[in-house]
């Protein structure tokens, strides 16, 4: 049986790693990113950037479930690959003692027996002074098993993985998907591809490929990079990721300084104060954008308060895509007789990517997913 995955990102690349590792013959279709992205007319990932934190602990089983197999199989794929992409830094998730948010993540802990120190507002001062806090914050803490990854990195570690194992690395984009009874056909700006079966993993471009559009939500993110000296990143070499949950319902994430592709040192920090959903037409002018200056400015404020020895030396802002179904989970499932789809990060797709491809590239061979795989986290 032929096998085709329709898009190189985070979900796709994994998939083609998994199926090309259990023996199918597999050909995995997605462009490289974009030496010009201001420039470009094409589709576009959201993995061009080197920070995305992972963790185990979540508020949601689902998640919380595919994040951890996930980062189990992290040295599996740099091992692979040859290439390195994931910081044990640590992540800290904090909130106000006793709201919904933390008292889930406890439950979520106590149940899956995830490691994990707490903190109370004084224990934070004195581990992490990096971050200031109001008074009645509490922390949990995974020291291990938790950080930050590139997902620039993971996308190319998994593609060469994908291809030593076997793989077939079309970097093309997909037009278009012709489903007949002998097989389906996929148009490409570089000829075209038959396959058996297909599995579609475009994030937030994928109802440009399908007939029927699916029900996902495309949302415009902004992401700040602040720039801080070398001496500074030193300084702040034991900082963990961290999410804050603030008493308005915004939940900022932070990551410690990395070293970006231009040789410079940025903390990076995400968080929009408003969603702004995409039409389909849309996401390409967003992602030749620089993102929102309004909420860099809104970014700014909340690090400094988070923040407030950081030393910046300079800020830009960057455009992101989240998609989201409606069912806050991984959309991962059949569209017709040949055709599957593996969609939707909800915002944290990147670091579960491994098992979320996983899911994918079972389900466009044949097999059934298991039932937690189904169950919604609304």
């Amino acid at each position: 049986m032929k096998l085709a995955v329709i898009g190189r990102g985070l979900i796709g690349s994994a998939a083609g790693r998994h199926l090309a590792k259990a023996g199918h013959e597999v050909t995995v279709i997605g462009p490289d990113e974009p030496e010009a992205r201001r420039d470009h007319k094409g589709v576009f990932g959201s993995h061009y950037d080197e920070g995305r934190i992972t963790r185990g602990l979540d508020p949601w089983p689902f998640w919380s479930r595919v994040s951890r197999a996930a980062i189990a199989r992290y040295g599996e794929i740099e091992a692979e690959s040859g290439i390195r992409f994931y910081t044990e830094a640590g992540s800290l998730m904090a909130g106000a003692e006793g709201s919904r948010y933390m008292t889930q993540l406890q439950a979520v802990r106590d149940r899956d027996g995830i490691a994990c120190d707490s903190y109370d507002t004084a224990g934070l001062a004195a581990r992490f002074p990096f971050f200031s806090f109001p008074d009645g914050t509490i922390a949990l803490h995974e020291p291990r098993n938790a950080g930050h990854i590139s997902p620039r990195r993971l996308v190319a570690a998994q593609t060469k993985a994908a291809e030593r194992a076997g793989a077939t690395v079309l970097r093309a984009t997909a037009q278009g998907i012709d489903e007949g009874p002998d097989g389906v056909r996929i148009a490409t700006d570089q000829g075209e591809v038959r396959a058996d079966r297909v599995l579609v993993a475009t994030g937030g471009f994928t109802n440009l490929l399908m007939e029927a559009p699916l029900a996902l939500t495309v949302l415009a993110r902004t992401v700040a990079l602040f720039r801080v000296s070398e001496a500074e990143a030193r300084r702040l070499s034991a900082m963990p990721t961290l999410i804050y949950l603030d008493p308005n319902g915004d939940d900022p994430y932070l990551l410690p300084p990395i070293l970006y592709p231009d040789g410079k040192w940025y903390v990076k920090l995400g968080g929009d104060p408003v969603d702004v959903p995409l039409k389909d037409a849309e996401i390409g002018e967003w992602f030749r954008s620089e993102g929102s200056a309004e909420v860099g400015d809104f970014l700014e404020t909340a690090i400094r308060k988070r923040m407030p020895d950081l030393a910046i030396e300079g800020r830009h802002t960057m455009p992101c895509v989240t998609t989201y179904s409606p069912e806050n989970i991984a959309t991962i499932r059949e569209i017709s007789d040949r055709v599957c789809v593996a969609v939707a990060g909800c915002g944290r797709g990147a670091k579960n990517s491994d098992e979320l491809g996983r899911l994918g590239a079972e389900l466009v061979a044949g097999n059934a997913l298991p039932d937690w795989a189904l169950e919604a986290a609304v």
